[in-house]
C-alpha cells in the first residue's frame, strides 16, 4: 500500500509588520518623551518601601542638601502653573520687588529654584540647562529674613485662592543632612499650624 507523503510547510514568518508597529512605537515615545532636567539641587534620598505618589499640583515641596560648596541649601518648588503665578505677584507685592508678565510666565514653566527674591528674575532670565549650573545660595530661612516662610504662606494662600484646595507639603532631604537643619523647616511648618507633610524617599526593595 502507497504511503501518503505530508507536504512540507514553510516555517519562516513574515516580520514585516511586526517591524512597522516596533518603528511606529518607537517614533511615538521618541517624539512624545521630554528630557529629565538635571536638578538643581541634587539629595542622595532616605530609603522607604512607601509607594505613595506626590500629586502634580497643589502641592509645595521644599528641598534641602549640601551644594557643591558643602553647605546646607534649601530649595522650593510649587506644582501648578496659575498658583506658581499667583505666589510670585503676591512674594513681589510682599517684598516690594517687581515682576513682568513674561517673568511669571517664565517661572510658572520652572523647577526648584534656590536664591533670594531680589535675585530671582536673574535666575528666571536663564535657560533651564545654566539654572542648574548656577551657584544659587538657598532660600533665606533666618530669623531676621525668612523667606521660606514667606514662600510657604503665600504660596497656600494662592492655592486656596485658585483652586480652593489646602496646598500639600513635602520635603525632600538629604539622608545625611544634620538634623538642626530639618529642624528649622519643620518649626516653620509649626508656626502656619502644618501639622501633616510628606517626606520625599527613594524606592528600597522589599526584601532588604
Amino acid at each position: 500500500m502507497a504511503k501518503l507523503k505530508m507536504k512540507k510547510k514553510s516555517t519562516s514568518t513574515d516580520m514585516t509588520a511586526m517591524c512597522d508597529v516596533a518603528f511606529l512605537l518607537l517614533t511615538f515615545f521618541i517624539l512624545t518623551a521630554t528630557a529629565k532636567v538635571p536638578e538643581a539641587l541634587p539629595v542622595d534620598m532616605p530609603s522607604s518601601v512607601a509607594q505613595t505618589k506626590l500629586p502634580d499640583t497643589d502641592l509645595a515641596i521644599i528641598t534641602i542638601g549640601k551644594g557643591a560648596d558643602g553647605k546646607s541649601k534649601v530649595f522650593f518648588d510649587i506644582k501648578g502653573r496659575e498658583i506658581r503665578k499667583r505666589t510670585l505677584e503676591g512674594m513681589g507685592a510682599k517684598l516690594g520687588v517687581t515682576f513682568s508678565e513674561d517673568d511669571k510666565t517664565k517661572f510658572a514653566l520652572m523647577d526648584d529654584f534656590g536664591v533670594p527674591l531680589a535675585n530671582l528674575k536673574q535666575i528666571i532670565d536663564m535657560k533651564a540647562s545654566d539654572r542648574t549650573k548656577a551657584n544659587q545660595p538657598g532660600i533665606p530661612m533666618d530669623s531676621l529674613n525668612n523667606q521660606l516662610k514667606d514662600w510657604l504662606l503665600v504660596s497656600r494662600r494662592a492655592a486656596i485662592d485658585i483652586d480652593n484646595k489646602e496646598l500639600q507639603i513635602a520635603i525632600k532631604g538629604d539622608a545625611k543632612e544634620e538634623y538642626p537643619q530639618i529642624k528649622k523647616i519643620m518649626d516653620i511648618l509649626q508656626d502656619q499650624k502644618i501639622n501633616s507633610f510628606n517626606l520625599v524617599t527613594g524606592m528600597r526593595d522589599k526584601n532588604f
